[in-house]
C-alpha cells in the first residue's frame, strides 16, 4: 500500500526533540511529494487526547531520553494514547550528550505493540535538559545534515517496497540510569522543584504554560505543587530568568555530567 501522508510526533518539553523529529519529516515529506502534518505530544491537553493512524501514513515518532529511557511520566502516555493502525514509524530519541541506552529500543517496542511498523530508528544528541553546557546548541547543522541525509535514506527504502522492521540495540526493559554526584556516589532528587527569585518574577505565567506537566500553580508561579521532571523547560522559557534549581543532590548531579560528558557523542540511525 502506497504512503500518503507524513506525520511528525513528538513530546519537546526543551524544543531539541521537536526540531530534531522536525526536520526529519520535513525531508521525507519532500523527498517523497506528500503533506505533512505536524502533531506536538508536549502539553498535558495534548497528551489528554487519542491519536490514530493507517496504512498510508509514515509516522516520526519523537521523545527526549531521561536517564537512559523513555520519560517514566510520558512513556504511558504513548502506550495508551497512539494506536498505529498499520502505519509506518520511525521511532527518533533525543540524548544529552550522555547516552540513549535503552530509550530507542523501549520507544520502538511501544510503537511496534500499539500497531506501528517501525522501518527506520535514530538516535540524535540534543542540548542536555539539565543544562546548556552538555550538547550544546544541538542539534546543530551537521546533525541536521545528518537528519536530512536520513530522510533520504528512509525513502529510498520505502520506495524501494522494502517494509523490513528495524532492529536497534538496547534493553527496553533495561533499569534506569543510577545518578551520580561529583563524588561519584548515587544521589536521589526526586523531589526537587525549581524555586523562583520573586525580586524578578512578573507572574506573568510563562513557565506555567511551558510545564509539559501541568506542575506550575498559574495563579502563583512559585508554587509547584504538582510533579517536576527537571525539563527545564521554565526556566528556559522565563524571559525575567527568575526560575531555578538549588537541590544540593540536583545540582552536583549536573556538575558530574559537566565534567564527565564534555566529549562530543555521535548521532546513530537504524534501517
Amino acid at each position: 500500500m502506497n504512503i500518503e501522508k507524513v506525520w511528525a510526533l513528538y513530546y519537546s518539553a526543551s524544543g531539541t526533540t521537536d526540531r530534531a523529529v522536525n526536520t526529519l519529516a520535513e525531508e521525507l515529506a519532500a523527498r517523497l511529494d506528500l503533506p505533512l502534518e505536524r502533531v506536538s505530544f508536549t502539553r498535558p491537553a495534548e497528551r489528554a487526547k487519542d491519536y490514530a493512524f493507517r496504512e498510508t501514513d509514515l509516522v516520526v515518532v519523537g521523545c527526549p531520553t531521561y536517564a537512559g529511557r523513555m520519560p517514566n511520566r510520558i512513556m504511558p502516555d504513548f502506550r495508551e494514547r497512539l494506536r498505529g493502525g498499520g502505519a509506518l514509524a520511525v521511532p527518533v530519541v533525543l540524548f544529552g550528550n550522555r547516552s540513549y541506552d535503552g530509550s530507542l529500543a523501549e520507544l520502538r517496542a511501544v510503537l511496534e505493540g500499539n500497531g506501528f511498523r517501525p522501518v527506520a530508528a535514530g538516535a540524535f544528541v540534543g542540548r542536555h535538559a539539565f543544562t546548556d553546557q552538555l550538547g550544546t546548541d544541538r542539534p546543530d547543522w551537521d546533525d541536521k545534515k545528518r537528519l536530512r541525509d536520513f530522510a533520504r535514506q528512509i525513502a529510498e527504502k520505502i520506495q524501494g517496497g522494502d517494509r523490513t522492521p528495524v532492529q536497534v540495540p538496547g534493553d527496553p526493559s533495561a533499569a534506569y540510569y543510577v545518578p551520580k554526584g561529583r563524588d561519584g556516589q548515587p544521589v536521589n532528587f526526586l523531589k526537587a522543584k525549581p524555586k523562583t527569585d520573586l525580586s524578578k518574577c512578573c507572574n506573568c505565567g510563562v513557565c506555567a504554560r511551558a510545564c509539559p506537566m501541568g506542575a506550575i500553580d498559574p495563579r502563583n508561579v512559585a508554587l509547584v505543587p504538582g510533579l517536576c521532571i527537571k525539563c527545564h523547560a521554565c526556566v528556559r522559557k522565563c524571559t525575567h530568568h527568575a526560575k531555578f534549581f538549588d537541590d544540593p543532590d540536583f545540582l552536583s548531579h549536573v556538575a558530574m555530567l559537566e565534567e564527565a560528558f564534555q566529549e562530543p557523542k555521535e548521532n546513530e540511525v537504524f534501517l
